[in-house]
């Protein structure tokens, strides 16, 4: 499904497609995506930014090792915060992610 995201690529839906579409549909209806969150536990924050926009993944720890995600953030920038330095779009980024 990635490539039909591509510039370049012409969009063809085809039965590939379709069985990856559906098999993401049954993976988000089926399980908890998101944990609750427990502050006694780690917590990490995983952030990005782009020039346009900016993401990122609030994570806890769990007892067998795996970080599990607490919440996701996307936000688009606005004119201002797209004329930031990459470090200050960086930090935004994580206030985001610590504010959702």
């Amino acid at each position: 499904m990635n490539n039909l995201t591509k510039k370049e690529e012409k969009w063809n839906w085809r039965v590939e497609q379709q069985t990856a579409f559906e098999q993401l549909k049954q993976i988000f209806i089926s399980r908890s995506l998101l944990v609750v969150p427990d502050l006694d536990k780690k917590l990490r924050v995983e952030a990005d930014t782009s020039n346009f926009a900016t993401e990122g993944v609030l994570s806890i720890k769990y007892k067998d090792g795996k970080w599990r995600p607490v919440a996701y953030i996307s936000k688009s920038l606005n004119e201002t915060e797209q004329n930031y330095e990459i470090h200050d779009k960086e930090m935004l980024a994580v206030i985001c992610c610590l504010e959702a």
